[in-house]
């Protein structure tokens, strides 16, 4: 079977308005660890979009997870690339969006959040509430992002499940509707309570957890229940519902919308119990593609000028085709394959001609997307992150983050022969917005220093180049910990006040910047030169 998600036979035509309502663009976001790539796993097994689910870190004849294409990500078992996902179940039109979530890789996840209507939060139950959680989630919550959370790893041993809700509401300041309950816990936990429906849902384990777990259902006063789950389990839940009745938030879907409330679910991602019904109240509950804003003010999916804005651009995903892709989030408008758009950034017309369904590291070809649709443009050097494109006059929409470089490093070709490669890897990787190209013009080695804003980074770097261009490098890590670009208008003063130990350099479009080894140097320099311009990022 393809990676590729089979589209269903195109029946009768539907207007843009209805293919805007059952699109459903949504990011998962964790801290690292949590199950959120596992959770992305099932929840391609579950839409069929996959035969057997892969694991995080494979085994024997297990298959890799989808989402973590990337070499390195299949070696050390973690996200470091954001990757997108684009499906159909059950009428619903889906782009899911996996982001890494190791710290060292926030700015992939923050520019991706940009991009998407909702986000999943996945929540360790016995760590709960975790610091790039916390941080991803008031990213959301600065965006307006309405949040689902799957409390997930039921089937190890963990914290209440009231204290998980009331830690949520308590570190979070949000309010919380727990929609299921868990049934059991650790090697105990055997299914969840639909509070909604009133169903008990017992699942079965399955072999290595890669296929769909069978269910059977039942109701809160079936008198078969006890035999189903146990009558001390089946007293257990009883009294759980009853206290929930009490003292449990009422879900409102308005407030869900508006960012007040997130409704809670539990489960288990690695053994698929609560997977599926978890998938079917997400597209009934995340919001289809809404209005955005620009600076033009609000446009609505429906708007006839068809726009969008690239969040992400990724080189070589695909090994036989040694190209760079660009995100393009689509925003408003039928999109067509080979239309002319206008390039805001550039000032000009451009044809966009080859355009992808992406599904991990594969694509597909289409001839049209609809707003709420992530696809990939081949970039040959057209796009950078924040680019837009429309078919009417420039637009722009609200910027995509960029993070200030805390680490880094001279970067050395160790072959004289592959100094091409070194330059193109260091040009794409650059483009990608995973580092910075700086040059020292003063000093007598003209190595690259390398600034990144996690150390993590300069392993993706030294991984990437060997991998995908060839190259042999080493690293001289400096001893530099912040950078400040200068952004006088016109020209830069001519002479400079600084302490001894700063580093001047350019970057790739010979901007001056200085680098800096402790907020000291900063403090002075800034003193020093008061007429001068300091940006954090470039």
């Amino acid at each position: 079977m393809s990676s590729i998600v089979e589209q269903p036979a195109s029946g009768p035509a539907r207007s843009l308005a209805q293919e805007v309502a059952r699109r459903r663009t949504f990011a998962i976001i964790s801290h690292p660890d949590a199950g959120k790539t596992t959770l992305t796993e099932k929840l391609l097994l579950y839409a069929g979009a996959v035969e057997l689910a892969g694991a995080v870190r494979s085994r024997g004849n297990q298959r890799h997870a989808t989402s973590d294409w990337m070499l390195m990500e299949q070696e050390r078992g973690i996200s470091i690339t954001a990757t997108a996902l684009e499906m159909e179940y059950h009428g619903y039109h889906i782009n899911l969006l996996d982001t890494p979530g190791h710290q060292d890789f926030s700015e992939d996840t923050y520019r991706t959040l940009m991009a998407v209507d909702s986000a999943v939060m996945v929540l360790d139950s016995a760590k709960g509430i975790e610091p790039q959680t916390e941080k991803l989630f008031h990213v959301c919550r600065m965006r307006g992002i309405p949040i689902l959370t799957f409390i997930n790893k039921m089937d190890h041993e963990g914290r209440a499940p009231l204290e998980l809700l009331d830690e949520i509401e308590r570190i979070l300041g949000i309010g919380t509707a727990a929609l299921n309950w868990p049934i059991g816990s650790g090697d105990q936990f055997q299914g969840v309570y639909d509070l909604r429906g009133g169903r008990v849902l017992r699942f079965e384990r399955t072999l290595r957890n890669q296929s769909r777990a069978p269910v059977k259902v039942a109701g809160l006063d079936d008198p078969e229940l006890a035999g189903l789950i146990g009558e001390g389990p089946q007293r257990a839940l009883k009294e759980d519902v009853d206290l929930l009745a009490g003292v449990g938030g009422a879900f409102d879907h308005a407030r869900f919308l508006k960012g007040e409330i997130t409704p809670v679910f539990f489960g288990s991602a690695l053994n698929n119990f609560g997977v599926e019904p978890f998938l079917d109240s997400l597209l009934e509950l995340a919001p289809a593609p809404g209005p955005r804003e620009t600076d033009r003010g609000f446009i609505e999916p429906s708007d006839k000028e068809t726009t969008g804005f690239i969040f992400k651009i990724q080189a070589n995903m695909d090994p036989r085709h040694r190209d760079r892709m660009a995100f393009l989030r689509i925003c408003s408008g039928h999109f067509q394959t080979g239309m002319a758009v206008n390039h805001t950034r550039l000032g000009k017309s451009i044809r966009l001609a080859r355009v992808y369904r992406l599904f991990g590291r594969d694509r597909e070809s289409i001839d049209e997307a609809f707003p709420g649709d992530v696809v990939g443009v081949v970039s040959p050097g057209h796009f950078a992150i924040g680019d837009t494109i429309t078919t009417g006059g420039p637009i722009g929409f609200p910027g995509i983050p960029r993070f200030a470089p805390e680490n880094f490093a001279v970067i050395m070709n160790t072959e004289i022969s592959r100094y091409k490669q070194f330059n193109k890897g260091l040009l794409q990787l650059e483009e990608e917005g995973a580092t910075q190209v700086l040059y020292s013009p003063h000093s007598t080695r003209r190595e690259p220093i390398l600034a990144v804003v996690g150390a993590l980074q300069f392993d993706v770097v030294m991984a990437r180049l060997k991998d995908e261009y060839g190259v042999d490098a080493r690293l001289e890590r400096l001893s530099y910990t912040l950078a400040r670009w200068i952004t006088n208008p016109g020209n830069p003063p001519a002479r400079l006040i600084l302490p001894r130990n700063v580093l001047q350099c350019t970057d790739s479009r010979d901007r001056p910047v200085l680098l800096f080894q402790s907020a000291w140097e900063l403090r002075y320099t800034q003193e020093e030169n008061p007429k001068v311009v300091f940006s954090d990022v470039g």
